[in-house]
C-alpha cells in the first residue's frame, strides 16, 4: 500500500472536522468534487470506508476515527519538525515561561547555565500553554508545573517541588482555618494553577479579584508570595505537591538545552 501523503492527511481532517464535504472544500480553498475524488482514493487505497455518507449527514466510521488520530499527531509532528529544523538554525535558546512561573529561582538558574562552555544565549518566551509551544517547536525548553501540565513524551529536570495553598480574603470564613480540602471550596469561584493560566491573566490581577471576592485560587506557595494585607493562604491538605519542572522534547540532541538541565539539576537542590 502506498503510504498517505500529508495533503490527503489534511484534506481528510478538513472533512473529519466539519463533517460536511462543501464546508471543508471551502476551508481548503477546493472544489467539492476535487476533495471528494480525494477522499474516495484513500478510501480505495486504504481498503475500508472512511466516512459514512447519508443524504443527510457525513459520519466518521470506526476506521475514519482512528485515522483522524492518527493523522492529527502526523501533521502535528510534521509542522514540530518542521519549526525545529529551522529553530536549529537560530543562535538562541528559546525557554517558554509563565510571568511568575519561576518560583523566583530563574536568576540563578540562568547564573548557573552562562558558566557553562559555548552555549546559546537564552531567549525568554511568555506564553500560555507552554508544554504545547515545545511539541510545536515553537520553543526549546519550558518551565511547567506537573501536575497538571501534560509532560508525555518530554524530558524533564525537577526545579523545586511546591505544596499547595488556598488564596483567600482576610474575611473569608476558611481563611483563619489550619488546613482545607478541595471540598470546603467546593461552590467558589475557583482558580486552581495552572490549569487555569490563561483564564484570569497576571497573578496580581488575580490577587486583586480575591482581595474583592470574585475569586478563590489555589496556588503552590511560591505563586503565593508576597502576599497582599487584605489576602490570607491556607494549605490545602487533600492535593499533592506540584513541580516546577524544566522540560525539554526527549529527542533533543541539543548541547545549550543540556546545559540548562545541568543548570537546573545543579541550583535545584538548593531549594
Amino acid at each position: 500500500m502506498d503510504r498517505l501523503e500529508t495533503r490527503e492527511l489534511a484534506h481528510f481532517l478538513a472533512v473529519a472536522d466539519e463533517l460536511h464535504f462543501g464546508r471543508a472544500a471551502t476551508r481548503l480553498g477546493i472544489t467539492q468534487p476535487a476533495l471528494s475524488k480525494t477522499i474516495r482514493q484513500m478510501e480505495r487505497r486504504l481498503g475500508v470506508d472512511l466516512f459514512a455518507r447519508t443524504s443527510r449527514a457525513v459520519a466518521l466510521t470506526p476506521a475514519g476515527q482512528v485515522l483522524a488520530r492518527e493523522a492529527r499527531a502526523a501533521l502535528e509532528a510534521v509542522t514540530a519538525a518542521t519549526a525545529r529544523t529551522r529553530r536549529a538554525g537560530d543562535p538562541r535558546l528559546v525557554l517558554a515561561m509563565k510571568p511568575g512561573g519561576d518560583a523566583g529561582l530563574l536568576p540563578a538558574v540562568l547564573a548557573a547555565y552562562e558558566r557553562e562552555p559555548d552555549v546559546l544565549p537564552i531567549e525568554v518566551a511568555f506564553g500560555g500553554d507552554r508544554a504545547r509551544m515545545l511539541r510545536e517547536g515553537q520553543a526549546d525548553a519550558a518551565l511547567l508545573y506537573a501536575p497538571p501540565d501534560d509532560v508525555r513524551g518530554l524530558d524533564t529536570e525537577t526545579l523545586l517541588r511546591e505544596a499547595p495553598f488556598a488564596v483567600l480574603p482576610t474575611s473569608h470564613p476558611l481563611a483563619r482555618r489550619a488546613g482545607v480540602r478541595m471540598a470546603d471550596l467546593a461552590g467558589e469561584n475557583l482558580h486552581k494553577h495552572p490549569a487555569d493560566a490563561n483564564a484570569t491573566g497576571t497573578i496580581s490581577e488575580l490577587m486583586h479579584l480575591i482581595a474583592l471576592g470574585r475569586k478563590i485560587a489555589v496556588l503552590p506557595q511560591s505563586l503565593t508570595t508576597p502576599l497582599r494585607d487584605d489576602l490570607a493562604v491556607v494549605p490545602v491538605t487533600d492535593l499533592p505537591p506540584s513541580n516546577l519542572l524544566l522540560a525539554w522534547p526527549a529527542h533533543s540532541t541539543s548541547p545549550s538545552v543540556a546545559a540548562l538541565a545541568r543548570a537546573v539539576a545543579n541550583v535545584a537542590p538548593a531549594h
